[in-house]
């Protein structure tokens, strides 16, 4: 347990996709939040420094790092060309920076973004060649990324073609374990309706990072029943931090602990500012850390 650390991802203070929510929030207040809370880093938000010579200091004058960031692929859409060349750019940005992982999502017919498709009407699906130029581009990435000391580890993600068990696994299952590993996001499986126990447990030792947070299981039907978008889901409060919810994260991460875990646990619950107050969201989430792993 002493080799998981600990971090809290910007995206409580100011959202990626919509960026109106805390627009008026500065990076560098989110920086002083999240070391105040007690986490040991971060992740990459849409304020803060392309530079890293600027973030840097930023980051080492608070105590905390980059752990990791997101990177939206087009795999599927695109040649293999483009998307490494704009993976390396993104790749030596965090290098330079320090971080450990980046966290890889297709984008290809992604309906994530867009407030008029349902998130479940909408879910988009890949061809058989589309899984194809999708699993053996994440190998080459994988490689380029290893060149600078860094993994890739995959999102599945709501409104995208990898999102449920079954596309999970065929991803999992097509795709060199040394090159791609899985990123386990808790609130994304169980607002899919998939197991999140069951993908810890089957893919404990390909776990490469991990995202926190729970949902709100009215918020999920509600999703359901009025046909909401992703981001109309976001707003409408579906996710939240990990203590907030039913889920019990102590059995649910125990097979990934057992299995030699040495990444983060990252909390990422997001959700709009200005109803869930991001310090006392990230005081909150701190406090059950403590409380059910003593870390």
């Amino acid at each position: 347990m002493s080799t998981i650390k600990l971090g809290i991802a910007p995206i409580g203070w100011t959202n990626d996709d919509m960026p109106s929510l805390g627009g008026d929030t500065t990076y560098q207040q989110i920086l002083s939040e999240v070391a105040l809370a007690g986490f040991q880093g971060t992740e990459i938000g849409n304020k803060y420094p392309k530079d890293p010579a600027v973030l840097k200091p930023q980051l080492e004058m608070r105590g905390i790092r980059i752990a990791a960031a997101w990177c939206g692929l087009h795999l599927t859409t695109e040649p293999y060309k483009k998307v490494e060349k704009e993976f390396i750019a993104f790749r030596d940005y965090m290098a330079a920076l320090g971080a450990d992982c980046i966290n890889v999502a297709e984008q290809g017919h992604t309906i994530q973004g867009s407030r008029d498709i349902p998130i479940f009407d909408g879910k988009p699906t890949y061809t058989d060649q589309e899984w194809d130029n999708l699993t053996t581009g994440l190998d080459k990435l994988g490689d380029r990324a290893a060149e600078a000391g860094l993994i890739i580890a995959y999102h599945h993600h709501m409104g995208t073609g990898v999102q449920t068990t079954a596309e999970i696994d065929r991803l999992m299952d097509n795709t060199d374990p040394s090159k791609v590993k899985l990123l386990l996001d808790v609130g994304h499986l169980l607002f899919s309706g998939e197991d999140p126990q069951d993908i810890a447990t089957r893919y404990a030792d390909r776990i490469g990072h991990v995202h926190m947070k729970d949902v709100r299981p009215a918020m999920v039907a509600k999703a359901h029943d009025e046909h909401l978008s992703f981001l109309d889901s976001v707003l409408a409060g579906v996710f939240t931090i990990p203590g907030d919810g039913a889920t019990d994260y102590g059995p649910l991460l125990k097979p990934v602990i057992d299995a030699g875990y040495h990444g983060w646990f990252m909390i990422e619950a997001e959700q709009d500012p200005a109803l869930a107050d991001p310090f006392v969201q990230a005081l909150n989430a701190r406090k059950y850390l403590h409380e059910t792993f003593g870390l």
